[in-house]
C-alpha cells in the first residue's frame, strides 16, 4: 500500500486555522489574567472605567471580560454602585494560596543568596514556644564560628533576631520574656538601653528603623542586621537574619547589608501575601509607615 504524507504548506502561505485560534486563546486567557490582577491591585474593587483606565484597555472590551468572570463567580457587581470586586471564586482560590504560603520554604532562596551575595551566615527564625527559634540555617564557604544553629532559641533582648520579634508583636508571654531577660542583664548589657525605658525605647527604635542592628552585644566580634517576613494579615510570621565577623560587618541602617536584607525580607513578604491589600499602610514598622515614631512610653516593661 502506498504511503501517503501530510501536504506542507507552501511557503508564504497563511498559518492554518487551528493554530491561529490557539493563539487567539492564549492572547484571551492572558487578557484575561491582566483584568482579574489589575482588579486585585486596585483593592479587590473598582468602576469598570477605573479598571479599564488601568489597563489601558476600551471599556467594551474590559466589560466582555467583566461579564464572563461574573458568570463563572470570579467577579461579581454591587447592583447599588455598579462597581466590580472579587467574587466567591476568586477568593477561594486567594485562600487557597494562602494556606500554601510557607515562610520557612519561601524563604530558602532568600538565604541562599544573601550567603553568596555577601558571604555571610544568613538564617530564618521564627517564634517557637521558648522564643525565636532558627528554623533554617545557611553558612558561607569560610563561616565565622558562633554557637547558633538550627533549633537555637535567641534572646529578645540581646540577639537582633529577637529585637525584631519584641518590636512587632505584642504578645503577654513574650514581654514577660523580655522583662525576664533585662533582670538577670549584666550592666555592661544594660548600658545599651535607655535607663527610663529599656523595653519600650528599644521597641520604637527598631520600629522606626523597619530592622533590628545589633554590633558586639549577642556574641562578643559578631554583628548582625535582621528584617521581618510579614504574611497577608500583616502579622510577622518569621524575620531574617543576617551575621558576620564585626571587623568587616556594615552595619549601619542603609548600608550595603542592610539594604540586602531589606530587599530580601519584602520580596518573600509579597510572597506570603503582604501588601496585596491595605496591610502595608496598617503594619506597625512596615515598609512605607511611620507608626513606630507614634508609640507611647512603656515604662511598665521595665
Amino acid at each position: 500500500m502506498a504511503r501517503t504524507s501530510t501536504p506542507r504548506p507552501a511557503p508564504g502561505a497563511p498559518p492554518e486555522a487551528p493554530a491561529r485560534a490557539r493563539r487567539q486563546r492564549v492572547q484571551a486567557a492572558s487578557t484575561g489574567v491582566a483584568v482579574l490582577k489589575a482588579l486585585a491591585r486596585l483593592g479587590g474593587r473598582a468602576s469598570l472605567s477605573t479598571l479599564a483606565g488601568a489597563l489601558a484597555e476600551h471599556p467594551a472590551k474590559v466589560h466582555r471580560y467583566l461579564a464572563s468572570f461574573v458568570e463563572e463567580g470570579l467577579v461579581s457587581q454591587d447592583p447599588v454602585t455598579q462597581q466590580y470586586y472579587l467574587g466567591p471564586e476568586a477568593i477561594l482560590i486567594g485562600v487557597t494560596a494562602m494556606r500554601q504560603a510557607d515562610p520557612v520554604r519561601i524563604a530558602e532562596p532568600a538565604l541562599v543568596r544573601l550567603r553568596e551575595q555577601l558571604g555571610l551566615t544568613s538564617f530564618l527564625a521564627v517564634m517557637g514556644n521558648k522564643g525565636p527559634t532558627i528554623v533554617r540555617f545557611e553558612e558561607p564557604v569560610l563561616p565565622v564560628t558562633v554557637n547558633v544553629r538550627i533549633g537555637s532559641v535567641m534572646a529578645l533582648l540581646w540577639s537582633a533576631t529577637g529585637r525584631m520579634f519584641l518590636a512587632l508583636r505584642d504578645d503577654a508571654e513574650m514581654l514577660a520574656q523580655a522583662r525576664a531577660e533585662l533582670h538577670a542583664a549584666t550592666p555592661e548589657q544594660r548600658a545599651g538601653l535607655d535607663p527610663a525605658d529599656p523595653i519600650g525605647a528599644l521597641r520604637r527604635q527598631v520600629r522606626a528603623l523597619g530592622i533590628a542592628v545589633i554590633r558586639d552585644i549577642y556574641l562578643p566580634g559578631i554583628s548582625a542586621i535582621a528584617a521581618p517576613l510579614y504574611d497577608a494579615s500583616g502579622a510577622v510570621c518569621a524575620v531574617l537574619t543576617v551575621l558576620g565577623a564585626s571587623g568587616g560587618f556594615d552595619a549601619t541602617p542603609d548600608g550595603r547589608i542592610a539594604q540586602a536584607v531589606r530587599r530580601e525580607a519584602a520580596a518573600c513578604s509579597a510572597l506570603l501575601g503582604f501588601g496585596a491589600g491595605t496591610a502595608s499602610s496598617t503594619t506597625p514598622g512596615a515598609p512605607g509607615n511611620d507608626m513606630g515614631h507614634a508609640l507611647e512610653p512603656e515604662g511598665d516593661l521595665r
